[in-house]
């Protein structure tokens, strides 16, 4: 279980020394090859919660390129990308930025849209997505099914896993989780293990998980509508059985 872009306060990707493990445990996925299909007709696009810089790096082609994400450790690795200075990196947090400037593509990729907690933090959200719309423009972001309950399996047992770091060698990586019922925010730990010295990198993130019918109502109150709702990134219809839930829309007509 890997998890990605997590507000400013969150070790895991505000941290430099836990940072360097994000692109090891994160990279191109289904979620990045479907949204560079929608960037193929789109001259611009902002990524909110751009993490590293991934998602922007990969896309082919001469378009306008903007990401924005609080955590400046991520977004030092953006720059240091190859093509990082084909993008406009922004430090600022998806609630609240006005860029003054409209897109046609705007995307949350990797279950960035999570890490809005509360119902007012995911309108401000929605509004900013509404608000950086060309209007042309499609927005896109995946969130997982509260009705799945995948959080469950991320148990020590059930998370371990390792690989080669290129300064560390091996290292020993897991995550443990509960959930407060009350609001259902679930909080997860993630722990890196450097075999050969010993040490350890730690942090604990928080994410939420609105169903369906929570972001319909919400997206409609942003001023925008939802084209297609899908299950997975292989453009399977979202029903309650869907791993996540991929609203993809447009400005309200």
């Amino acid at each position: 279980m890997t998890e990605e872009h997590g507000p400013t306060g969150d070790r895991l990707y505000g941290d430099a020394d836990l940072v360097r493990f994000y692109d090891i445990e994160n990279g191109c996925a289904a979620d990045w090859q479907y949204s560079a299909t929608m960037a193929e007709t789109a001259g611009s696009v902002l990524d909110l919660g751009c993490g590293t810089g991934g998602f922007l790096t990969y896309l082919e082609g001469d378009r306008q390129l903007c990401g924005v994400d609080p955590a400046k450790a991520m977004l030092d690795v953006a720059r240091a990308r190859p093509r990082g200075h084909t993008v406009d990196w922004v430090q600022d947090d998806a609630r609240t930025v006005r860029l003054q400037r409209k897109f046609d593509l705007v995307v949350l990729t990797g279950h960035a849209f999570q890490v809005f907690l509360s119902a007012d933090d995911r309108r401000a959200a929605l509004a900013t997505i509404a608000a950086h719309l060309s209007p042309e423009g499609r927005f896109v972001f995946d969130t997982r099914n509260p009705l799945i309950e995948d959080w469950r399996s991320w148990t020590p047992d059930e998370t371990q896993r390792g690989f080669e770091h290129p300064d560390l060698g091996l290292v020993t990586c897991w995550n443990d989780v509960c959930q407060d019922v009350r609001t259902g925010i679930v909080t997860y730990e993630t722990h890196y293990r450097a075999e050969a010295s010993g040490e350890m990198f730690s942090a604990s993130s928080q994410i939420a998980f609105p169903g369906q019918s929570e972001l319909a109502g919400m997206i409609e109150e942003a001023g925008l509508e939802v084209e297609q709702w899908l299950g997975d990134w292989l453009e399977s219809a979202y029903s309650k059985a869907s791993a996540d839930i991929i609203p993809i829309g447009r400005l309200k007509r």
